[in-house]
C-alpha cells in the first residue's frame, strides 16, 4: 500500500513540478513539501486538500488505489487500427490514449507502392524501427531508406512521410514525441 507522501510525490512528478513549484502554488515550503513526501509530518486535512487541488485530483480519487495505479500490460483488445486501402496503410495504435502521453507508439503496415500521411513540422522526435521490409523517409528534400532490422530517428523540422517504395510489404514500429500520428 502506497502512503500519503509517496502518492503526493508520484503526482507531483506526473506532473512535471518540483517540490518548490508545488510548495509556491499552495503557500507551503519546499522543506515542507519534501517531509511530507518522505512521511516526516502529515498534512492537515486543509493542507491535503490544497494539494490535490494543485495536482489535479479529486480526494476520491487519490484514495482509491486503483485510480493512481498505472496501466503497464497492454493487451490486443485495447489497441485501435485504422486501414485506408486506397492510400496503402494500416496502422495500429498500441496504447488506447497514447496521444495523451509523452510518447505515441503504432504499428505501422505499408503495402509495395504505399504511403503513411504526409506530416507538417512540428517538434516531435520520431522513431522507426523496420520489423519488415524496407521503408523511405522524405524529410523535406531529402530521402532515406531503412531495411528490416535498422532504424530511423528524427526531428520532425520539416516536411515528412513514410512511404514504401518497394514491391513487398513494410511493417514498422513508428513511437513519436508531442502525439501527432
Amino acid at each position: 500500500m502506497r502512503t500519503i507522501g509517496n502518492k503526493i510525490k508520484n503526482l507531483r512528478l506526473q506532473k512535471g513540478l518540483t517540490q518548490e513549484e508545488l510548495g509556491e502554488r499552495t503557500d507551503l515550503s519546499k522543506g515542507y513539501i519534501s517531509q511530507i513526501e518522505r512521511e516526516i509530518s502529515s498534512p492537515s486535512i486543509e493542507t491535503l486538500f490544497s494539494l490535490l487541488e494543485v495536482l489535479g485530483i479529486s480526494a476520491k480519487d487519490f484514495f482509491d488505489d486503483d485510480t493512481l495505479n498505472q496501466k503497464v500490460v497492454y493487451a490486443q483488445n485495447d489497441v485501435t487500427s485504422y486501414e485506408d486501402i486506397e492510400q496503402g496503410y494500416h496502422v495500429t495504435w498500441l496504447i488506447p490514449e497514447s496521444n495523451e502521453k509523452d510518447m505515441e507508439p503504432v504499428l505501422l503496415q505499408l503495402a509495395p507502392g504505399g504511403a503513411f500521411k504526409t506530416y507538417e513540422p512540428s517538434g516531435a522526435e520520431t522513431f522507426v524501427y523496420v520489423l519488415e521490409g524496407r521503408v523511405t523517409l522524405q524529410l523535406g528534400r531529402q530521402s532515406y531508406i531503412a531495411a528490416q532490422g535498422e532504424t530511423l530517428y528524427y526531428k520532425a523540422s520539416e516536411i515528412h512521410q513514410l512511404r514504401n517504395e518497394s514491391d513487398m510489404k513494410t511493417k514498422v514500429l513508428v513511437t513519436a514525441t508531442d502525439s501527432y500520428l
